[in-house]
């Protein structure tokens, strides 16, 4: 899994341009939705590729509201569990959305020390049917993660797998503006 940029002084933040499926990371996270069922995107593709076997252990936790995270075993994944975080559908802005992303990927953070484990992997969460745009959901993540790594004790090995080229470019240019380091 090869870095597309690793951020200096910090061993938290990895920037990753690929299919979230195929990382091998202790946990996943799964861009959700409150059912925890199967959907679109990077939902759709994490349950087709962890089996049937899910969705079935996805039942007893659901609803999960939004901005809460969820945690199951993996199945068919390389990762050995996937997180399941419901991200905001996005309004405009104003109806909270910033801070529930933030909570998405806080929450899942803390589930995943909790559980110890040492490495996880995001999607851009909210970016794609839920019409976060892409520059400020990116921004959310970094400065999000980046407070966390100050905060939260034993903070496993973060990797924010991009999908696109487009969603990668904006977070190296929130990375970059969260670091002030010049473009």
């Amino acid at each position: 899994m090869p870095p597309t940029i690793a951020p200096e002084n910090t061993s938290a933040i990895t920037i990753v341009e690929g299919d979230i499926t195929t990382l091998d990371v202790e946990a996943i996270v799964n861009a959700a939705n409150e059912a925890l069922m199967p959907g679109g995107g990077v939902c759709g593709a994490i349950h087709r590729a962890a089996g049937p076997e899910l969705a079935t252990a996805c039942l007893p936790l659901a609803p999960c509201p939004t901005g809460q995270a969820r945690i199951t075993p993996g199945f068919g994944l390389k990762a050995k569990y996937v997180i399941h975080t419901v991200g905001p559908v996005w309004h405009g802005g104003t109806r909270g959305e910033a801070e529930l992303l933030a909570s998405c990927y806080r929450n899942s953070i803390l589930l995943a020390r909790d559980d110890s484990l040492r490495s996880i992997a995001f999607p851009a969460i909210s970016t794609g049917i839920f019409g976060y745009p892409e520059n400020r959901a990116a921004e959310i993540a970094v400065s999000t993660i980046c407070e966390g790594a100050g905060e939260i004790p034993n903070m496993p090995q973060i990797y924010l797998c991009c999908f696109s080229s487009s969603v990668r470019q904006h977070l190296e240019a929130a990375w970059r503006k969260h670091k002030k380091v010049p473009d």
